[in-house]
């Protein structure tokens, strides 16, 4: 996949295909080095050296580590955006189940899979932003646009609201699997699962 950032995370958005496929690099490097290092041990000039790129050009786009982590975040988003519509594609309209299922299975997914995820997933451990852009309002704001037409209801304020809900207790809970078993365990997920299920059928059906 080659998902660019929105361009409201960097200093400036690749125009040419070779300016993008730098900061898919500068990108890649810093989510290898965040499962290496973590954030604190994470530094521009070592992105730009992992990279393989002049340290400028990691300035071209980020004015510091912070930016950087939070278009990682950005990124992680548009992908799991990609995977979830892809994953919908052969259920059925209106099915919540099956939506809800794609959110929670490919989020697990990524977590065992996309570096740096662990750490920085959507940006809910990088404190970035002011408050209307706290990560799990981006993902319920992204969720709403991404399923409404597969629900076949209208994106509005009570939809956002109920996907608030249920991504804020799914990320505590998700959190409190990865704490028990840095797996996931498999009980705790399941748990999660049910409590979701019994949530959304009292809203949504």
């Amino acid at each position: 996949m080659s998902s660019v950032p929105q361009a409201t995370s960097l200093r400036r958005a690749p125009v040419q295909r070779r300016s993008a496929e730098r900061l898919t690099r500068i990108l890649d490097a810093c989510a290898d080095l965040l499962d290496e290092v973590g954030y604190d041990g994470l530094s521009t000039r070592a992105v730009a050296e992992r990279a393989g790129v002049p340290i400028g050009s990691v300035y071209r786009f980020f004015g510091n580590k912070r930016q950087m982590a939070d278009a990682l975040a950005q990124r992680n988003l548009e992908r799991y955006s990609e995977r979830v519509t892809e994953r919908l594609k052969g259920a059925r309209q209106g099915d919540w189940r099956a939506a809800m299922d794609a959110v929670l299975d490919e989020y697990l997914a990524m977590k065992h899979t996309a570096p740096g995820f662990s750490l920085v997933d959507f940006g809910n451990q990088i404190p970035v932003g002011a408050r209307h852009a706290e990560p799990n309002h981006r993902v319920a704001d992204r969720l709403t646009e991404l399923l409404s037409a597969h629900l076949v209801r209208e994106p509005d304020d009570d939809l956002r609201r109920i996907f608030l809900i249920a991504v804020e207790t799914a990320d505590t809970l998700v959190q409190l699997a990865f704490r028990v078993d840095p797996e996931g365990d498999p009980k705790v997920i399941a748990e999660i699962r049910e409590l979701l299920r019994a949530y959304l059928a009292r809203v949504l059906d």
